[in-house]
């Protein structure tokens, strides 16, 4: 599975931007889905992650309400909705897929994509 991750940029506070995850390989439609972000100096963290289904999504209590989570396996494509978004949201961000349920490690996803940056001005 290759990904690649694209939609970033540079919004002011209370915007929006939508990313993408477009994944190339037949397996992907059967593999979890995880979105993280690492602003500079901080670890890896969790976003939001999606079953392979699409049915079971999750998300980080920072993201809960604001961002929403989706994938189309016709497209194979996952996506993150980002709305009121705010300096703290400023990262690189990063999609990760696995086999699998989905997990909030970063250590258990076997395929990343190269990271959009999402800058946040106040």
């Amino acid at each position: 599975v290759q990904l690649q991750a694209c939609g970033g940029g540079l919004v002011q506070a209370g915007g929006s931007l939508r990313l993408s995850c477009a994944a190339s390989g037949r397996t992907f439609s059967s593999a979890a889905v995880g979105w993280f972000r690492q602003a500079p100096g901080k670890e890896r963290e969790f976003v939001a992650g999606v079953a392979w289904t699409g049915g079971s999504k999750f998300y980080a209590d920072s993201v809960k309400g604001r961002f929403t989570i989706s994938r189309d396996n016709d497209k194979n494509t996952v996506y993150l909705q980002m709305n009121s978004l705010g300096p703290e949201d400023t990262a690189l961000y990063y999609c990760a897929a696995k086999f699998g349920v989905v997990s909030r490690a970063p250590y258990n996803y076997l395929y990343w994509g190269q990271g959009t940056l999402v800058t946040v001005s106040s």
